[in-house]
């Protein structure tokens, strides 16, 4: 009986390896599926639930410009948001309040607009730059069959210091889990749904729930949480003066 075993734990201890060398891979596939090769726009719209308070909802104009790790930001709604914009050019991050007309430094770790969503959120997936994989595992995540993740940060540009990431056959994040390092969960975030764009894929909707921030109605504990709705997808070059401060100054005036 005991020598029936060892094939298989002989098989199952070299997929851990081959899954050892071949992480980053897998990441930069998962990467690969939701990055342009081209520019992107679209609109996104972004709903804040906060327990006990009235929903807002704010409406952005995106563009990317992946290959040279750029993205504009511009709040179409409400009125008092109008004209309010971020603008990342590599590891660069401003924020722009027309108000004061005036930009100040900001991060990829910031929370967009004091919602649940991160700035990263709305830029180009680096999973395969920031982190690596330090154990796998497969579970069913509602219809879909999974591969769970486990991610430890290895950039300090990672948003979260670790993350576990559920992921179809399609090589597309499904759910994530980000956690502090000391092991806390600070977040969950659901992707339910794609649209195709080209040869690539965008999310239809994200809910975002903050593990963090809560409150008791009723005396249930309900959090905070964030849908991102995506609509009209577009591929079309982006002129290059979006992605400039000039291009937010202008519009906000």
């Amino acid at each position: 009986m005991r020598c029936r075993w060892i094939p298989l734990l002989l098989l199952l201890g070299s997929a851990v390896f081959a899954n050892a060398l071949t992480g980053q891979d897998l990441l930069r596939t998962i990467d690969r599926q939701v990055t342009f090769d081209t520019d992107f726009s679209g609109e996104y719209t972004v709903t804040q639930d906060r327990p006990g308070e009235p929903r807002s909802v704010q409406t952005v104009a995106l563009f990317r410009r992946d290959r040279d790790n750029k993205f504009t930001m511009l709040i179409l709604a409400p009125e008092i948001d109008k004209g309010k914009g971020y603008l990342k050019v590599d590891n660069n991050l401003w924020y722009y309040d027309p108000v004061g007309r005036r930009f100040t430094v900001s991060s990829a770790k910031d929370r967009f607009q004091n919602s649940n969503a991160r700035n990263s959120d709305f830029t180009k997936s680096n999973l395969a730059s920031d982190y690596r994989i330090v154990e796998t595992g497969q579970t069913r995540l509602g219809k879909f069959d999974t591969t769970v993740l486990q991610l430890e940060a290895t950039s300090e540009d990672a948003t979260f210091p670790r993350s576990k990431v559920w992921v179809t056959s399609d090589n597309l994040v499904r759910k994530t889990e980000d956690y502090s390092l000391s092991g806390q969960l600070m977040r969950t975030v659901a992707i339910p749904q794609y649209q195709r764009v080209g040869d690539r894929w965008v999310p239809v909707m994200m809910l975002i729930v903050d593990n963090l921030r809560g409150k008791k109605v009723d005396g249930a504990l309900h959090y905070e949480t964030t849908t991102i709705r995506i609509a009209k997808p577009n591929l079309d070059r982006v002129d290059d003066i979006v992605f400039t401060q000039g291009y937010l100054e202008k519009v906000a005036r």
